[in-house]
């Protein structure tokens, strides 16, 4: 029984096969980018205009996105009219092409911040000013995509609203609707 314990204790506290060390930072692959404050992800979908989740108040309150509209009426599983898949285009386009825009700032900001930082030259003057410009701008993007749901929203039927709530998962009694990801 004793050797029992003792093996159960030693199994618990070795590490794993291939554990992390528990200091090891989760960003270390980052070190070796030209971009240390984003991943390669995050400035992929930044200049793609995504919507990374910015537009989840909206989406999980039955303002559907532009985009998941557009792809539901294209398999088949909603119906729409011309004219309304025409409006929700318009809507998409128009809110992709400020995002890219936007996105663009905020990689070059955070160019700008990550720079200085790199280049130990930074202020606390300069950080606050760096950091409250990208703040602003993700405000910006967030805007544009819950905007976006927003003039979806207005575009579409309560039924259409309905099955699309259904097909993304969102009607009531759905534990899964939290979720949610882009």
């Amino acid at each position: 029984m004793r050797t029992s314990v003792i093996l159960a204790f030693l199994l618990l506290c070795a590490p794993a096969a291939g554990a992390e060390e528990p200091l090891s930072s989760p960003y270390r692959q980052q070190a070796e980018t030209g971009l240390r404050g984003l991943s390669e992800n995050e400035i992929a979908d930044l200049q793609a205009g995504k919507g990374m989740g910015l537009a989840r108040a909206a989406e999980l309150n039955s303002y559907p996105g532009p985009r998941h509209v557009l792809d539901a009426v294209a398999a088949g599983k909603l119906a729409a009219t011309a004219e309304q898949v025409e409006r929700v285009q318009r809507v998409f386009d128009a809110m992709k092409a400020a995002a890219q825009r936007v996105g663009a700032r905020i990689v070059a900001e955070e160019q700008g911040l990550e720079a200085a930082f790199r280049a130990r030259t930074i202020t606390e003057a300069e950080l606050r000013s760096r950091v409250d410009r990208i703040a602003a701008l993700q405000g910006q993007l967030r805007t544009l995509h819950l905007g976006a749901h927003l003039a979806t929203r207005a575009i579409l039927s309560e039924s259409q609203i309905a099955r699309y709530d259904e097909l993304r998962g969102y009607t009531v009694g759905q534990p899964d609707s939290a979720q949610h990801q882009h």
